[in-house]
């Protein structure tokens, strides 16, 4: 197995999982298509992470990028990964999805954990959804945060943990401790090559820091890495996950609790 690496970026644990590894500046694409037909590879899978403001700094296009850059009728993330894919494409290195060898942690549909959603975090949840949806058709984010039927904050190139602690800080501006809800979904027109929304234990860990009471993420088409201590440790935290279809979220999950925010102290607790 061949891997190409970002320096800087990847993680040097790496090294001892694959047969070779090869590091590349961010922006390279004719050195590391090079390298790869020459290992004979005719199959690759992206993976991994890059955070969208790399695009500000860091990046040392070569010839074959800065043709592509020119090319482009704009500078969003998917504009970007998409070309540099269909580069790779044009060399005869197909890019499967990503989630190729991690089906088995996709999140399906229905509850994930034993508590589930109340009424108000349903509510919440339909109206995150269709906000969400709504920017993330235009590759800004893929995040809302949402309390009592207002939309607190959007993840912008901040990324998920980010945009919920901004939602922490404005929500608590007051002094209130208050339970937060977050709806995290696919773009309309996700390219599983390169890019498919991830949850993993720094975002749990984020939600219990900022008071999450309810997540609802987009089933079949997100993965949640560690999953099994991922739902262990959401059960402690008393944390409702919904996996939601692609239609969108329906009415209140039969059987929900209510919930309320402890008058000090950490999280939210179950009342």
């Amino acid at each position: 197995m061949v891997a190409l690496g970002i320096k800087d970026v990847t993680d040097p644990a790496l090294e001892g999982l694959v047969g070779e590894v090869r590091y590349f500046p961010l922006g390279q694409i004719s050195k590391p298509i090079a390298v790869l037909k020459a290992a004979g590879v005719r199959r690759a899978v992206m993976v991994g992470k890059v955070q969208h403001a790399s695009l500000f700094g860091g990046v040392l296009p070569d010839l074959r990028a800065i043709k592509v850059l020119a090319s482009l009728k704009d500078k969003r993330t998917d504009t970007i990964l998409r070309a540099v894919a269909d580069e790779f494409v044009k060399d005869g290195i197909e890019l499967l999805s990503s989630a190729t060898f991690l089906s088995h942690l996709l999140v399906p549909q229905g509850p994930l954990t034993r508590r589930k959603p109340t009424a108000a975090e349903s509510a919440d949840f339909r109206l995150g959804w269709a906000a969400a949806k709504a920017v993330a058709g235009f590759d800004i984010g893929q995040t809302v945060v949402v309390k009592d039927a207002a939309v607190i904050a959007v993840e912008a190139m901040e990324g998920t943990d980010a945009a919920i602690l901004r939602a922490r800080d404005l929500a608590r501006c007051h002094g209130r401790q208050t339970a937060l809800t977050v709806v995290k979904v696919a773009k309309p027109a996700q390219d599983l090559r390169f890019d498919i929304p991830v949850l993993g234990l720094d975002t749990l860990k984020v939600c219990a820091e900022a008071g999450v009471s309810a997540l609802a993420v987009e089933a079949g088409a997100t993965i949640i890495f560690d999953k099994e201590e991922f739902l262990r440790q959401a059960d402690i935290q008393k944390l409702a996950i919904l996996g939601v279809p692609p239609g969108g979220p329906g009415p209140a999950v039969p059987g929900g609790q209510p919930f309320s925010s402890p008058a000090g102290g950490g999280g939210p607790e179950p009342s």
